[in-house]
């Protein structure tokens, strides 16, 4: 009895003296950051976290701050956070690099800063053809808002704008294709309906060589670097090019582009939202193929060395039109292997959407067409998001179900406090 109220006494002493630190720590942060703030609270919940992007409305105290400093409670450590005002919410963003068990959380320290200006972990610079983007100074993707011409002038309806290539690995080597002998349509990381209905007539901004439809950039919105995250935001027009009056925009699409600033693996988003461009529907009408889609290297062309990885653990053999979470692309590179992994957002539509993974070439796209018809409504936007992962080396089905369940399940932030 005596040693259990001993060892009562010694928790309790314990939970004291954190609580003591806890509330000294803060004392010392309040004064050494002055102004507004308040105390989050990140919990993993049923998963363990490891260079986990966060991101949050940035709480009520803090909404007309113009900078804000994150402070972990644990160890008084800055972390380098970045405001994304570009959306209809502002929020803050940062990640969560030390690892958090599942089950456990951490508290930061969220308070006003004095403006200083912060290193560029991710750079955006345009150099008036192609919006290119780096992490701590290594190549991640172009984005091209110039016209790439094909390389045959006598099949010039191959020109395209609009997409991304090359899209490199950490190491430096291009993962993606463009131009291809094969298939000279499909560019690196587009997304392209096949088969659309519009005003009664079916155009395809899929096979350029029909002459049916296309699809191009249109304008640049904004773009920008930061210690989080690098952002691009571009226009891009989908083109009716059936119409004896001439060429009818049908669907703008909207593309937002986050590079996160992780340099040993690449991250990156992708927003697409397609709103119709007249006051008539868009029909995507039935069809195995077309919507986001990427092409790998011309190597896994050539030699077929290359395979698909499922979340349900499927292939090139056994994958096609499977539903699954995130498909990853992989081949050799030189000597080496390398990789792409895309995580399909649970919110999208037809989730988990179907995919076209061709057995005999390097490309795959997320076809939600290949279940039935669908409209694109005017007033109505067709909303896509999709998280993508480039790495050197074997693919890892562990480390892709971890990257799936911190896009589909982030962990969750709470405001405890507020001064």
């Amino acid at each position: 009895m005596q040693q259990q109220k001993r060892n009562e006494s010694m928790k309790s002493g314990r939970l004291y003296l954190t609580f003591f630190t806890l509330a000294l720590l803060l004392s010392t942060l309040t004064t050494a950051y002055a102004g507004p703030a308040v105390t989050l609270e990140v919990k993993a919940g049923q998963h363990a976290r490891h260079n986990t992007v966060i991101s949050i409305p940035i709480p009520d105290p803090m909404k007309q701050q113009k900078q804000l400093t994150l402070v972990r409670l644990d160890n008084s450590q800055e972390v380098p956070v970045q405001i994304d005002a570009t959306g209809p919410v502002r929020e803050l963003v940062w990640i969560l690099r030390e690892p958090l068990p599942a089950g456990a959380s951490r508290q930061y320290r969220l308070f006003a800063a004095k403006y200083t200006k912060e290193t560029e972990q991710v750079t955006v610079k345009d150099d008036g053809s192609h919006l290119n983007v780096k992490v701590a100074g290594k190549p991640v993707l172009t984005y091209n808002h110039a016209v790439v011409k094909a390389p045959k002038r006598d099949e010039a309806y191959y020109d395209k704008s609009g997409y991304i290539h090359p899209l490199y690995t950490p190491s430096g080597k291009v993962i993606t294709d463009d131009f291809n002998l094969d298939h000279a349509h499909q560019h690196g990381i587009m997304f392209s309906w096949r088969k659309v209905i519009f005003e009664g007539r079916e155009n395809n901004g899929w096979d350029q060589k029909s002459k049916l439809g296309k699809v191009a950039h249109s304008k640049i919105n904004s773009f920008t670097g930061g210690p989080v995250f690098g952002e691009i935001d571009t226009s891009i027009a989908h083109i009716d090019l059936t119409k004896k009056t001439g060429p009818v925009t049908m669907l703008n699409e909207n593309w937002k582009v986050r590079v996160y600033a992780l340099e040993k693996k690449f991250l990156f988003d992708i927003e697409s939202i397609q709103n119709c461009a007249t006051d008539q529907p868009v029909t995507i009408d039935k069809i195995h193929y077309g919507g986001m889609t990427i092409r790998g290297h011309a190597d896994w062309h050539t030699n077929h060395g290359y395979d698909y990885l499922t979340s349900e653990g499927k292939n090139k053999v056994n994958g096609n039109q499977s539903r699954p979470h995130w498909v990853e692309m992989y081949g050799p590179l030189g000597k080496e292997t390398a990789g792409v992994a895309i995580f399909s957002a649970p919110t999208n539509f037809r989730s988990p959407q179907p995919v076209r993974l061709h057995p005999t070439m390097p490309y795959f796209c997320f076809a939600v067409a290949s279940l039935d018809p669908f409209d694109i409504q005017p007033g109505k936007p067709y909303v896509s998001r999709y998280r993508f992962y480039v790495h050197d080396g074997k693919p890892s089905p562990e480390t892709d179900q971890r990257l799936w369940i911190d896009f589909a399940e982030p962990p969750q932030v709470k405001v405890l406090s507020g001064s």
